[in-house]
């Protein structure tokens, strides 16, 4: 839970503050001064509120006047609402070997649209064995191929590329395809 890049669990509270003097803001907001932090607390109690720490770092520190278990229930609530806001970007890998046959294929560039259309990246991976590795440019053209056909909704973020014994292309949703993610 974080407040001004300081987490809910970091702010000191009431006795925890130690300083000789803050400077005090009241629960509405106004600016109190800076006063001694007994005279904060204090006023805090007689407002039967509490004295928060906000800003630990600044001279003199800064200390609000707040009900604390309201404003962490409600910091709590915006997290929460940022949480479903978020929006996770998954990589989905598609394999294939460069003795694919052209069906098959067929059936890998329809699950690629699927993911991209979903909002997800989507790696496409062929595995070179033995002899294979002689013929790499039978891997670069079903690649390319590969890219061409969905390129409709997606588009190569990283182009194919040898490492090791296999070939690898990214491909991510085209931003004007309004990509939902599913949950």
């Amino acid at each position: 839970m974080k407040k001004e890049g300081i987490s809910i669990t970091d702010l000191m509270i009431n006795d925890q503050i130690r300083d000789k003097e803050v400077r005090l803001i009241d629960a509405d907001g106004t600016q109190m001064g800076v006063m001694p932090g007994r005279d904060a607390q204090r006023i805090a109690d007689e407002k039967r509120l509490d004295l928060v720490k906000i800003s630990p770092t600044a001279k003199p520190p800064v200390c609000k006047i707040m009900d604390y278990s309201k404003f962490r229930f409600e910091q709590s609530k915006k997290e929460k609402e940022a949480r479903k806001k978020q929006r996770t970007i998954d990589i989905k890998e598609l394999r294939l070997s460069p003795n694919t046959d052209t069906h098959d294929v067929q059936v890998k560039i329809r699950k690629a649209i699927e993911f991209l259309k979903g909002g997800d990246k989507v790696k496409v991976s062929i595995r070179f064995r033995g002899r294979e590795l002689g013929r790499t440019e039978i891997g670069y053209s079903i690649l390319n191929d590969f890219a061409q056909k969905v390129s409709e909704v997606g588009q190569v973020e990283k182009p194919p590329k040898m490492e090791a014994r296999s070939m690898a292309m990214f491909l991510s949703p085209k931003p004007s395809s309004g990509t939902e993610k599913k949950e």
